[in-house]
Parts: C-alpha cells; structure tokens; sequence
C-alpha cells in the first residue's frame, strides 16, 4: 500500500474542536514525519445555527440531533477534500453510513460531568428553584430525576461562550458541561474566583456513550487511512466506545431519549453500567454487567438484555 505525500485533517473550528485536531495532528506527525499534516477547517450546521435547541436544528436539517456536528465533516470526506475527520465521539450518531467508519480514537480524557456554578457545593448546594442551562437531554433529566426542584434552560454555544453566559449575565445559576472539554481547555483545575466547578461522580450521574474521546473518521473503503489512524489511536478507548456505542444501538435510542453509560477497564474485565429515562417518561431502567474484555460486543449486548 503506497504512502502518502499529505494527511488532511477536517475539523469544527470551536475553541475545543481545534484542540482535539492538534492533538491527533501531532500524534500523525509523530508517526509519520515524512508525511505533510495539514488541517481543513470546516463549519458545521450545529455551528452556524447556536440560536435555537438542538432538537429544533436537526429537525429542519431532517437529521438527528448529533448529525448536525458531523454531517458537512462527512460531506468533505466523503467528496475526498479531506481523509480524517476528528470528533469529540459523543457528537457522532452510534450509526455510520457504510461508506464511512472510526477506526480509532485517541486515548480517553475525563468521562464525567460537570456542573459549573455560582456557589460553591455542587449539585446539593443549588438553592430551590436555582436556573441550570444545558442542552443535552440526558443531563436535563437526570437533574429533573436527582432535583426536581432545577428549573433547566437551552444553553447553546462552546465552551467559553457557555462560561462566560453563566459568569456575565443573570440567566444561569449553573451550567453543565463535559469534564474533558473543561480539562483539555484548561479550565480544570479551577483559577476562576467567580465560578466554581464540581465533578459529579460517574456513578451517580451517568454521562454520555463516548463522552471524553475523540473520534477519528475516515472512508471505510481507504484502507491506507484506516491503518494510518489505528497506528496513533488508543486500544483501551477503543475497546470501551466499541461497547458503549454497541450499547445504544442495541436500544436504538432516539435522538431525545436520555442514556448514560459508561464502561471501566479492570484488568482482563470490562465493567458496564447503564441508565436509561423512556421517553414517555418515569423511573429510569438501570443495569450494571462485567465481562471479558476481550468480548466488547458480547458485554454491550448483556447489559442491554439486562436493564430493569
């Protein structure tokens, strides 16, 4: 398989995204230093269009929700401007046209949430009734679930513009946000006076399938690109996004269906858990599995049949 004279690297242009295309350009360079790395930057739907929620942008796009952080990435690559595109992995829909696939990611950051308030004490300190902002589904419910109390708003923007929403104006009491933006950022640990940050444990709010990993994807027919980027990606990530991601197409989630799972390694074992809020509404159905992990699929597969 002939080598290649450049790599082309396609990218969202937030503060955030273009942190998670230098990690993996370096990462490229490092491997391949004959090889030209260079980036494309390329601005989504979900970028242009921060004013209203998610769920109102992919519904006149006609895609789900996490599709409109992806779509013109794929669009690129599928049409050869670029050869890898680099996603935070909880923005990529669980399935792939089959024209396009992740062979790896990166090694995994923080998978946990975090809530970023004006007070200092974390979730139990919120005063009744304090405004949290987010636009995830999945976080707003478990609030709902563990505070009944919150009152939740659409936040929209990326990170800085989200901390500087909560910091300047009278709109928020606390936001969330993801522990490894935050890390990667630099705003972990905390040097902000005004603002506190606190990490909820992963066992009591569950975060997203992929959350802290960066996806690399690329043509499933390009065969030099697949082995270029599993050369540079991290198998111990890749093995638990496989399952987490396993995990939601199994329950064929809708785009609003609130889901947290999360995965840890132990050793020779792959441990699993699970929340699931139905749709309709009511108590969430959990389940907590372990396994080999050296059967990802068949691990995924268990804590589905499993969940109660």
């Amino acid at each position: 398989m002939a080598a290649r004279e450049i790599i082309r690297v396609g990218t969202r242009g937030s503060e955030l995204a273009l942190w998670q295309a230098n990690a993996t350009e370096q990462l490229l360079r490092a491997a391949f230093p004959e090889v030209e790395v260079v980036r494309c930057v390329i601005k989504t739907t979900g970028d242009r269009r921060t004013d209203v929620a998610l769920s109102e942008v992919a519904k006149s796009e006609g895609t789900l929700d996490k599709g409109v952080f992806t779509k013109e990435l794929e669009m690129a690559l599928e049409a050869g401007e670029i050869d890898v595109a680099v996603h935070s992995l909880k923005d990529v829909p669980t399935i792939l046209a089959d024209h396009f696939c992740i062979p790896a990611t990166l090694e995994r950051a923080g998978v946990r949430d975090a809530l970023v308030s004006k007070i200092e004490g974390g979730l139990n300190a919120l005063p009744q009734g304090a405004r949290v902002g987010t636009s995830s589904v999945r976080r707003a419910r478990q609030l709902q679930w563990l505070r009944p109390d919150l009152l939740l708003s659409d936040l929209r923007g990326n990170v800085p513009t989200r901390l500087k929403k909560l910091r300047d104006a009278d709109d928020y009491d606390a936001i969330m946000l993801a522990e490894a933006g935050l890390e990667r950022l630099g705003y972990l640990p905390n040097t902000d006076e005004r603002l506190f940050y606190h990490i909820l444990d992963e066992e009591m709010f569950f975060p997203a399938a992929g959350q802290g990993a960066i996806g690399l994807e690329v043509r499933s027919d390009d065969d030099w690109m697949k082995a270029t980027v599993e050369r540079v990606g991290d198998s111990d990530t890749y093995l638990r996004i496989s399952a987490e991601r396993e995990f939601l197409r199994l329950l064929d989630a809708g785009c609003h269906t609130p889901v947290g799972v999360f995965s840890i390694l132990d050793h020779e074992e792959l441990i699993m858990s699970a929340r699931v809020f139905p749709e309709a509404g009511g108590e969430p159905l959990l389940s907590h599995v372990r396994g080999s992990r050296f059967a990802p699929l068949e691990v995924a597969k268990q804590l589905f049949e499993t969940l109660v």
